[in-house]
């Protein structure tokens, strides 16, 4: 495999220099305004997601200046490291799982998305956005469980939901729009993911403060 092989994946993109996306690139600094923006708030395993989440910015500012296969992984994997520090997090702090039980529930997402990313893919135009697609079905199971014993949780994580939805439409829509948006759309997965990933966050330290009888 030629790792530094180069992708054109994405409506903006028209050849292979550097700023051959430069608002998918420019758009990435959402990422690290957000995670800017939680640190502060946050401790603990907080500003370890603050830190994925900035890292998840770098990533893809790397994939989109430098499309090659090599950054393309490095675009993904701190999008799983989050999707999985998270998993933990709401696992253990939301529905009070032992640390063990958290770590079980982490690792059940790998072949949970192994099960269902295939049948996502069968869904006509969801394309590469089926890779994504599971996180929101989770999150909503997850809001679904915390509906009686934390509603406000439970609504955040839905309203995260919506919000991941949303992002991955955009996401979606950019291959289909091309004709009419040589931009793209791509930019607008960008930035409501920032919004999404950063307010997930949010979600968890609001619970955590409720949970120990702090205001938020």
């Amino acid at each position: 495999m030629d790792w530094f092989a180069p992708i054109d994946s994405y409506c903006e993109r028209l050849g292979p220099a550097y700023w051959a996306e430069p608002v998918n690139a420019l758009t990435n600094l959402a990422f690290v305004v957000a995670a800017a923006v939680v640190w502060p708030r946050v401790r603990g395993i907080g500003r370890a997601l603050a830190a994925v989440l900035a890292l998840i910015g770098l990533g893809s500012w790397l994939f989109h200046t430098h499309a090659n296969r090599l950054t393309g992984l490095m675009d993904v994997l701190p999008i799983l490291a989050f999707i999985l520090l998270y998993i933990f997090a709401a696992s253990r702090d939301m529905l009070g799982m032992r640390g063990w039980q958290a770590g079980l529930a982490t690792a059940a997402f790998l072949p949970y998305a192994a099960l269902t990313v295939p049948l996502f893919q069968r869904v006509p135009g969801l394309g590469s956005s089926a890779a994504y697609a599971p996180v929101p079905v989770l999150i909503l199971l997850y809001a679904l469980l915390l509906v009686r014993r934390a509603p406000a949780t439970a609504r955040g994580l839905a309203a995260g939901a919506g919000l991941l939805v949303l992002s991955l439409t955009f996401r979606t829509l950019d291959g289909p729009l091309c004709a009419a948006l040589p931009l793209g759309t791509h930019f607008l997965w960008h930035l409501l993911n920032a919004l999404m990933l950063g307010w997930m966050i949010e979600v968890w330290r609001r619970h955590r403060l409720a949970a120990e009888g702090r205001p938020r």
